[in-house]
């Protein structure tokens, strides 16, 4: 038995799979509010205690949401430090791998079937290419995928901490407001479900908001793309369009940086809820909007992961792989 898990800063989940023919099959997968529980090694035993027995597994896996440096980390929205003996100690087994969450994301890609992504841009994909991964959520995350022995194979990556950069006179005034808040803008500040917070702060100015009155990081973000997807608030629609061209803009950024010739795929939380936002050419047109590179992105497949488990199957896959 397989045991792999998705931490993320909102929600993590859990599961038990068996090593299956094509990936990792679930057998038992369950979802909890991360930040109900002090520490990973608390909601393992929340994990064990919901299923009825111990667990206990042949290999295990988790992607966490922050930097994994010699197997540990200090998750980054949420106040945990994880290490890998720690977990091998409370399922039982020696084999553990502790990774970027988004690593454990890229790690699914080449399992995805045609079902679980939505096609943004066919482009052509190469078979001996590299890819990347961006997804936005609570955070922005981002991974690199390096073609090894005709796999793709995850890297990790902390770009969604890196400088934002803006490239128009409306997206300069923008980044003056986020100096004023933080200091340094970084674009994280601008993708993700806090960042959506910030477009909303900067369209409206010192103007309320009809449309929307929870304004929290936790409802904050899903009430804002309601109002703008319905029309209901002008400030909301420009916010959320924004978000659709920065994110176009940084995902062709990252396309660039790996040369993501095999795909570009977008995952998180948020691309599938703002999907049709997605397709109707914002996204694209500042995804391609690359200078002399234009053709080169243009020609890169990308995809939207729909599948809201993919990062478990990520970690899944890393499992199997420790005892294949």
């Amino acid at each position: 038995m397989l045991f792999a898990a998705d931490v993320g800063g909102t929600k993590s989940l859990l599961g038990l799979f068996e090593r299956g023919d094509r990936r990792p099959r679930p057998v038992h997968v369950l979802s909890y509010p991360t930040t109900a529980f002090d520490s990973f090694t608390a909601l393992l035993d929340a994990f064990a205690h919901d299923l009825g027995r111990p667990v206990d597994v042949d290999a295990a896996a988790a992607g966490v949401a922050g930097p994994v440096i010699a197997g540990h980390a200090r998750l980054t929205n949420i106040v945990w430090d994880i290490g890998e003996e720690e977990i091998g100690s409370r399922l039982g087994t020696t084999r553990v791998r502790l990774v970027n969450d988004l690593e454990a994301l890229a790690n699914s890609a080449d399992v995805l079937v045609d079902e679980e992504v939505a096609v943004l841009q066919a482009g052509v994909p190469r078979g001996d290419g590299n890819g990347v991964v961006i997804a936005a959520g609570t955070g922005l995350g981002e991974a690199y995928l390096h073609r090894v022995g005709g796999r793709l194979r995850p890297l990790p990556s902390e770009g969604g901490h890196a400088d934002f950069a803006p490239r128009t006179e409306r997206e300069i005034e923008l980044l003056q407001m986020l100096l004023g808040l933080y200091g340094r803008a970084e674009v994280e500040h601008v993708l993700s479900g806090p960042g959506l917070l910030n477009l909303h702060r900067f369209t409206h100015g010192d103007r309320p908001c009809d449309a929307v009155s929870d304004l929290t990081p936790e409802d904050g973000p899903a009430a804002i793309s309601h109002a703008a997807m319905t029309a209901r608030c002008p400030a909301c629609v420009e916010a959320l369009a924004l978000f659709v061209s920065l994110y176009g803009a940084e995902a062709g950024n990252l396309a660039l940086r790996g040369v993501a010739t095999a795909g570009v795929y977008v995952g998180g939380g948020m691309a599938p809820k703002i999907l049709p936002l997605l397709q109707d050419g914002r996204f694209l047109e500042a995804f391609r909007d690359k200078g002399a590179m234009a053709p080169l992105v243009a020609r890169m497949p990308v995809k939207v992961i729909l599948n809201p488990d993919a990062g478990l199957v990520g970690a899944a896959v890393f499992a199997r792989d420790m005892v294949a």
